[in-house]
């Protein structure tokens, strides 16, 4: 039953005598003579009631709907939520994973110009760490005795990889410091590009640079705590000469690193945009990932699976040029001979990862800053800020 004036439900007995559109029925002959009505045996057919919002069996439905007016030539009424406002590249409510994605391929495609000199520059940069630390830090293919026992093959092997593992130190670390120096600036290209507002070099460099060091800071101590971790945990198998045993702590240490990543993967953004301190984004990162760890995560290990499937398919076909243009070539390859610290080798697979980074360095930053503006649209409304911000009508100045 409805209590708007003048309506009631279809069928329902009226008050007062009144047919159901509240006006009151006039009364029969028999009424008035003060005998009960006589109806005719034989009635029309029952009648079939309809949902307002469907029209009848074969009749087509109102011009209105069809056209998209209402009476009056009025719109047509819309009905269920408003589309959210989109002033950039996302729309200001809780995005979806498809939505972080292609909110960062937006930004990469929309603002390429900006988007593609600092990922290239970074990507030069940590590719050319990367052929100087295997050409001259690196030991070649390590050679194995095969006359030696298992237990000296195996620590034969051990010694090479960590000879190699000391080598490539220097570049994981440059590489590490230029990916985050290379995420923030990406942060604030796309703190602008949720505003759709363009920016430049300049202006990314003039509001990142007082941020690099801590920047800097942040990538070391998460680093440095990863190693601690797996460390600790291998340590009880290490001390007791146990390989299973400290495969078992490695595992552990790893389930750890994984879940300490995530919880503080909001970290840089939070650094950049909110200018926290270290520690400060570290708690911060943390409040905010609190509750969706396995979205974040979801959301992470997908995107991570889409770079590497890329870098896959750029990186196999350069790894084959190298082969071929490397002095051993192919057959030198099959004889054991490696090609892998000859300089045609080196500098091709280095054009290939310059390539690889230039694409993928600005996927992975997008969807990080993209998750952060997320989580804080689900947990603080920061999309009211963000549309009063780019100047919506109907939020404030």
């Amino acid at each position: 039953m409805n209590d708007t004036p003048g309506w009631t439900s279809p069928g329902s007995a009226s008050p007062d005598g009144q047919d159901g559109t509240g006006v009151p029925r006039p009364a029969s002959p028999a009424d008035a003579n003060g005998s009960a009505p006589q109806w005719s045996k034989e009635q029309p057919p029952a009648g079939q009631w309809q949902p307002p919002t469907a029209p009848a069996p074969g009749i087509p439905a109102p011009a209105r709907a069809q056209s998209g007016t209402g009476w009056g030539g009025g719109p047509h009424p819309q009905w269920g939520p408003a589309p959210a406002a989109k002033p950039g590249v996302i729309p200001l409510r809780p995005l979806t994973m498809g939505e972080i994605l292609d909110g960062a391929v937006t930004t990469m495609r929309r603002y390429w110009q900006v988007v593609l000199t600092i990922s290239v520059t970074v990507a030069v940069i940590s590719q050319v760490a990367d052929i100087l630390s295997q050409r001259y830090l690196v030991p070649g293919t390590p050679k194995v005795d095969a006359d030696a026992s298992p237990a000296e093959q195996l620590s034969q092997t051990a010694d090479a990889v960590q000879s190699t593992m000391t080598g490539m130190v220097p570049a994981i670390l440059i590489a590490m410091i230029a990916t985050l120096v290379c995420a923030a600036l990406l942060t604030v290209v796309i703190s602008r590009a949720v505003l759709g507002r363009p920016v430049t070099i300049g202006a990314a460099w003039q509001e990142a640079r007082p941020r690099v060091l801590p920047l800097i800071g942040l990538t070391l101590l998460l680093a440095v705590m990863s190693v601690a971790i797996s460390v600790v945990a291998m340590l009880p198998g290490l001390l007791a000469g146990s390989a299973p045993l400290a495969a078992a702590g490695l595992l552990a240490g790893v389930v750890v690193v994984v879940w300490l990543g995530i919880r503080f993967s909001l970290a840089s953004p939070a650094l950049m945009l909110e200018r926290q301190g270290i520690f400060k984004a570290m708690a911060r990162s943390a409040k905010l990932v609190q509750g969706s760890w396995w979205r974040i995560f979801g959301i992470t290990i997908l995107t991570q699976l889409l770079i590497f499937v890329f870098s896959m398919i750029v990186a196999i076909p350069f790894t084959m040029i190298a082969m071929l243009l490397s002095p051993e070539g192919i057959g030198g390859l099959l004889s054991g001979t490696s090609p892998e610290n000859s300089w045609s080798f080196l500098i091709t697979t280095g054009i290939g990862g310059v390539i690889i980074g230039a694409v993928t360095y600005p996927i992975s930053a997008g969807v990080t800053a993209l998750l952060y503006v997320d989580q804080r649209i689900r947990r603080e409304a920061l999309d009211l800020e963000l549309a009063r911000a780019a100047g919506l009508p109907g939020y404030g100045g």
